[in-house]
């Protein structure tokens, strides 16, 4: 897609409303990553996603648990932007390569308790919510609450939002995130 479609914002280009936005995310990051100057074009969907994203990260999920939810989200997806970052934040969490290696592949992973959670956010995307009892038994038999299916609908929300606008953006991968650059499978 044309870059002149969804332009690569500065804080001087963005649109009026989305600067204070882009300010925050500078200073997180240390930089404006591409995706974000893109999404910028709306700032209510740059907005949206980092506060959705936000309520996410204060859900009952755990660090560790929250990133299986998002990495599931974006192998699915197909978003290389969303698989490098996250890819990175599992690094920073100190989180096993074998986990890594199974998110990134979309394979079953190590350790029962996260595989069951992959397996639960996997039917949630496949059955649109509608996840059958024998899956959400499941869920909650590897010792999951309740609240943690709501949790992991949040963080589908969130990361649908996140991994389809950076597709439609065709957002590339900055340099900070290239050591983590992901293709899908064949």
């Amino acid at each position: 897609m044309p870059e002149h479609v969804f332009p690569t914002h500065t804080p001087d280009t963005a649109p009026p409303a989305a600067r204070p936005t882009i300010e925050g995310v500078r200073r997180t990051f240390g930089y404006v990553p591409t995706a974000v100057a893109r999404l910028a074009e709306s700032p209510e969907t740059l907005k949206g996603f980092l506060t959705v994203n936000k309520i996410f990260e204060s859900s009952g999920l755990a660090p560790l648990e929250r990133e299986v939810v998002v990495l599931t989200v974006a192998t699915r997806n197909e978003c290389h932007v969303c698989v490098a970052l996250h890819t990175a934040t599992l690094h920073r969490l100190g989180a096993a390569t074998e986990l890594v290696d199974g998110l990134r592949a979309g394979t079953p992973l190590p350790e029962a308790r996260l595989e069951a959670l992959r397996r639960f956010v996997l039917a949630v995307l496949e059955r649109r919510g509608a996840v059958p009892d024998e899956d959400l038994r499941a869920f909650l038999a590897a010792g999951y609450q309740p609240r943690h299916a709501l949790d992991v609908v949040l963080g589908v929300g969130a990361y649908t939002i996140s991994t389809f606008a950076n597709r439609l953006v065709d957002a590339p991968l900055d340099a900070p995130l290239a050591a983590y650059a992901w293709e899908p499978a064949a």
